[in-house]
């Protein structure tokens, strides 16, 4: 048994601090934050890492921080997103508390370690003299982590950037070419919605790279946006797949049912 220290080599076990991230303050996956390798995303998910909640701090300076994120469907499993060594203590509590140093010699482990750790503790930050002897490797990467694994009709909720690198895995490109749909876009910033479906050349993936390649999928609302906009702030999730037999009819009346159920005619992005 490999343990994350027999790796990382940590001098001092008593100055590491380890968070493990179950999410970032919102529903998309912890993990979706750092396959997109956006400024947004990372900086988000550093807020996460380097958050005060209540009257005591996380961290101290000189402290080695270590972050984890969940791997999607296995259950104990953490990826590595982050090294570094405390700064500074901004003396902030429920906000951003501390600045910190890059350690580039751990870098190459960034996205690419896996480890083992049940955490049965409510805390999310735990000490490294106690922690580090139960985190066992499970995986090491041949390169950085990129979540391209198909995770099922019912579990996709992927954002615009994301599903930019997805739509190219074969796992996705098979699973979303196989299904006839009615799908969800969401506008995190706004909680905006706009229903659509899917039943031409390539089903659900025909018509998601329809989106890939205007950011507007040629909807009339959505032409109004910035693609920026829609490429930064939108999401991806389906509500109802059929199989390719199925009479388009169908689709276009599950369409609209989803849209009078959401009323994303009168909040929303549907105009029809």
């Amino acid at each position: 048994m490999i343990y994350l220290n027999d790796i990382l080599n940590l001098p001092n076990p008593k100055n590491v601090k380890l968070r493990f991230n179950l999410s970032f303050g919102t529903n998309r996956p912890a993990i979706d934050y750092f396959t997109d390798q956006t400024q947004p995303s990372l900086n988000h998910m550093l807020s996460g890492q380097y958050w005060n909640y209540g009257i005591k701090g996380n961290f101290s300076v000189g402290d080695i921080s270590l972050g984890f994120v969940p791997v999607p469907e296995r259950p104990d499993c953490w990826l590595l997103f982050h090294v570094v060594e405390v700064t500074k203590d901004l003396n902030v509590r429920n906000g951003v508390g501390y600045q910190f140093q890059n350690l580039s010699h751990y870098d190459k482990y960034i996205g690419r370690i896996i480890i083992r750790f049940k955490n049965k503790s409510q805390n999310l930050v735990r000490k490294g003299d106690t922690t580090l002897p139960l985190c066992t490797i499970e995986e090491i990467l041949p390169s950085v982590y990129n979540n391209d694994h198909f995770p099922g009709y019912t579990n996709v909720n992927v954002s615009w950037r994301s599903l930019s690198v997805l739509i190219n895995k074969p796992s996705w490109r098979t699973a979303l070419r196989n299904q006839k749909g009615v799908y969800l876009l969401i506008d995190s910033k706004t909680g905006k919605q706009y229903v659509g479906s899917a039943y031409g050349q390539d089903m659900l993936l025909g018509r998601w790279e329809q989106y890939i390649k205007t950011s507007h999928g040629g909807n009339k609302e959505l032409k109004i946006l910035k693609d920026t906009y829609i490429q930064d702030n939108f999401y991806f999730t389906i509500l109802e797949t059929f199989n390719q037999n199925i009479d388009d009819q169908i689709i276009i009346t599950r369409e609209s049912y989803w849209k009078d159920v959401l009323r994303t005619r009168i909040f929303g992005y549907n105009k029809n």
